[in-house]
């Protein structure tokens, strides 16, 4: 980070729009994740096939009878589908089928640059093409796909958010800041990428979206997150209506995801349409981590505050 603070601060000196598109390009350049032998094991036991948005092609996995009701996964920022497939087995014993896919410039996916809009525009088309969703489970970054997707019109019947984040923009200028970007040169980026992915900024407000939504919602965040912090998920379910919110403690970002206690709480919560959704238990008992079940109705401070 030194470096490139280094690196940046002569370079916007000379040519701010270089600086831009560098930042551009760094910012919106997903990381690369790996896949542990039984995540691929899982992939490998789907059905491969793929979708095209915006010019690429997607790679997409589906488990299950295709007259089931389907289930999306989606995965979070620089992670894959097949990082959430710890759910397939479960949602498949429940009669869901199951749909995950690697966003653009994810996994197995094509392209290199990418955004949430991207993503949510990935969900749309999927739903368009296979059928609503009865469920999503969305990790991450992923929920503020869903609930973009959502917005737009996408029709999703129940939803579980693991470690959401409820302010992406903020995290964004987060990193410029660190950065040492200049106002400038973050507004230069900010207009490109608004021209080049077609979407405003301005329309990435997560909790705004939350206030209009009336999706059945569950909200699982660990109170020791160090990627997004747990009063992002707090903040979704403070204004999403009817949400539930479920904290763990000692679980983190990612391997919350994979946990069999919030395994099972999502899957009881999601149901099918055969049988009635239940509410999350109000503990598990015999983890070594806390899990407990909270009705959530805070009256909660900006997230900057």
């Amino acid at each position: 980070m030194r470096m490139l603070r280094l690196g940046f601060r002569s370079l916007q000196a000379v040519s701010p729009s270089r600086a831009a598109a560098l930042a551009e390009r760094l910012f919106f350049t997903p990381p690369r994740s790996q896949l542990t032998p039984a995540m691929r094991a899982e992939l490998e036991r789907g059905r491969p096939f793929t979708v095209e948005v915006e010019g690429h092609r997607v790679a997409c996995w589906s488990w299950g009878s295709t007259g089931g009701p389907i289930a999306y996964l989606v995965h979070g920022w620089g992670s894959r589908g097949g990082r959430l497939t710890a759910y397939v087995r479960p949602l498949q014993a429940a009669g869901f089928r199951v749909i995950a896919f690697d966003g653009i410039g994810h996994g197995a996916s094509e392209g290199q640059l990418s955004s949430a809009p991207q993503l949510a525009r990935t969900l749309e088309a999927l739903a368009g093409a296979l059928g609503p969703a009865h469920a999503v489970i969305a990790h991450s970054l992923g929920a503020v796909v869903t609930t973009l997707a959502m917005e737009w019109g996408v029709p999703v019947s129940r939803a579980a958010f693991l470690a959401p984040n409820a302010d992406p923009i903020a995290h964004t200028l987060r990193w410029a800041q660190r950065l040492g970007l200049r106002p400038d040169v973050v507004a230069r980026m900010r207009t490109a990428t608004e021209r080049r992915i077609a979407f405003s900024w301005d329309d990435l407000d997560v909790v705004a979206m939350a206030r209009r939504r009336t999706t059945p919602l569950l909200v699982i965040h660990d109170a020791t997150d160090e990627v997004v912090p747990w009063m992002e998920g707090a903040a979704i379910v403070g204004a999403w209506p009817g949400s539930r919110f479920v904290t763990t403690r000692g679980l983190g970002h990612s391997p919350l995801v994979r946990s069999p206690e919030v395994v099972a709480q999502v899957v009881e919560f999601l149901g099918t349409p055969e049988r009635s959704p239940a509410r999350p238990s109000a503990r598990i008992s015999g983890v070594e981590h806390e899990l407990f079940y909270r009705e959530w109705r805070p009256a909660l401070p900006p997230l900057s505050a």
